[in-house]
């Protein structure tokens, strides 16, 4: 009986490994619907440990995700080259930017995260099940993005506790994923941020996804992500009408950094 089922097993997994070879389509589903289903079932797990360790929502959970998310490069056969980690070693306070690509942006995320640092994301977050938990047990401050009344006032206390605890803030200045080889332009809530609490920006810029991931063309194989922390961008004496031209000079030099790295023209 124990033969048959481990007969029965070898040849399913021959089968769906000879399915993924033949159809993208189906090699794309299959990875894909695994990274959904690690990230539910190690959330749980992670929350378990978050809740067992630190008892509750703190910064400090970030620890216990990050080592937990580093193992997912792993299973998709990812590899990280990781410049510029120096730069996160400012004192005090600081906005991390980056760009934002996929759902595998959280692999890059925990790759780099410093200590002490929260992400700032979308209010639908919350309710992803075991995602939704150990998102809110790191931390994350929840925005809502369809009210800009409400996002504003969320940020401005951002500013408050950031320098009152310590903390760097990580960004996704797109405002959305954007798996296209290219930046989306720039939100400016994130630099106002930064001007009105007068704390550097940090640019982190990943390489292009599209070699290896693209959801418009199943495309979902193993890869290499290479990514740089570049100079801190100081803002102190900085105030709101400098606002746009903080924005600009990131966009163009993260925009440079993202080609360079990707190794497409400008």
């Amino acid at each position: 009986m124990e033969l048959g089922w481990l007969l029965w097993g070898t040849a399913v997994l021959l089968l769906l490994h000879v399915l993924m070879e033949l159809s993208p389509t189906i090699n794309f589903a299959l990875r894909f619907g695994f990274y959904c289903l690690l990230c539910l079932v190690s959330s749980a797990l992670a929350a378990a440990a978050c809740l067992l360790v630190n008892g509750g929502r703190t910064v400090k959970n970030m620890r216990i995700i990050r080592a937990v998310v580093r193992t997912f490069k792993y299973f998709f056969g990812l590899r990280f080259e990781v410049k510029g980690l120096e730069n996160f070693k400012v004192e005090g306070p600081a906005i991390i930017v980056s760009n934002h690509q996929s759902v595998l942006d959280m692999m890059g995320l925990m790759e780099v995260l410093p200590d002490n640092c929260v992400q700032v994301g979308k209010k639908e977050l919350m309710y992803m099940g075991s995602v939704g938990l150990i998102i809110y047990l790191g931390g994350v401050i929840f925005i809502n993005r369809k009210s800009t009344s409400s996002a504003k006032m969320v940020m401005s206390e951002v500013a408050k506790t950031m320098v009152a605890e310590n903390v760097k803030v990580w960004v996704y200045p797109e405002g959305t994923r954007n798996c296209t080889g290219d930046l989306l332009p720039f939100k400016k809530g994130a630099f106002h941020l930064a001007i009105q609490a007068q704390v550097p920006v940090i640019p982190v810029v990943y390489s292009s996804f599209t070699s290896f991931y693209n959801p418009k063309t199943k495309l979902f194989t193993s890869g290499k992500i290479k990514v740089e922390v570049l100079p801190p961008i100081e803002t102190k004496g900085l105030t709101p009408d400098d606002v746009t031209e903080l924005t600009d000079r990131c966009f163009s030099t993260m925009r440079e950094t993202l080609f360079r790295l990707s190794g497409r023209p400008s």
